[in-house]
């Protein structure tokens, strides 16, 4: 199946996946500090320098480095549009572009909202490169990770590219926390 954005007519939806994978790769050794706290950035394509991150700036980097897909604006715009069908967690009246495409639970309402979930399974082959998962790490405490083209070999399992707390890393944390998202961008409409 090829991408909805892709970078030619050519593109397959394992290019696609590809080059998210290795956009998010390019984060490992770079992005080494966990850093949520609140900061203005610009609007589109707004940032925190590089060497800081959460979970959700993996995904945001890779996403806008490999396709050009700036979550920023995207979920800014849906928020504006939707607003009402988005978490109410933080007890905002209106959107954030500062902040919003940075909160778990918002990227997963933006995916579900442009047809990009697929079902949660328990089997690793379900789980291909490029896909983006979630998890609750504990209560209160959400998560969310690319799935990369490498597997364990002592589990089968894909890797995760994400930063946990240590900075960007990959690793096999697929079955590791209770899942509560699995989505396929390159399916989606963005």
């Amino acid at each position: 199946m090829t991408a909805p954005f892709p970078a030619s007519s050519q593109e397959t939806a394992t290019d696609w996946a590809d080059k998210l994978i290795n956009a998010a790769r390019t984060q490992i050794g770079v992005t080494l500090i966990y850093d949520g706290r609140y900061q203005r950035l610009e609007f589109p394509n707004g940032d925190i320098p590089r060497l800081r991150g959460v979970c959700t700036d993996v995904v945001i980097r890779a996403l806008r480095d490999a396709h050009g897909l700036d979550l920023q604006s995207k979920v800014n715009a849906d928020m504006k549009a939707h607003f009402s069908s988005y978490p109410k967690i933080w007890g905002l009246s209106r959107p954030d572009s500062n902040i919003d495409h940075r909160r778990v639970p918002n990227l997963i309402t933006y995916f579900k909202r442009h047809g990009a979930d697929v079902p949660m399974t328990d089997k690793p082959q379900d789980y291909l490169p490029g896909d983006i998962v979630t998890w609750m790490l504990r209560p209160g405490t959400p998560h969310i990770g690319i799935v990369s083209d490498k597997i364990d070999p002592q589990t089968g399992n894909p890797l995760i590219i994400h930063n946990i707390g240590w900075g960007t890393r990959e690793n096999d944390i697929l079955f590791a926390y209770g899942m509560t998202g699995h989505f396929r961008p390159q399916n989606g409409n963005y």
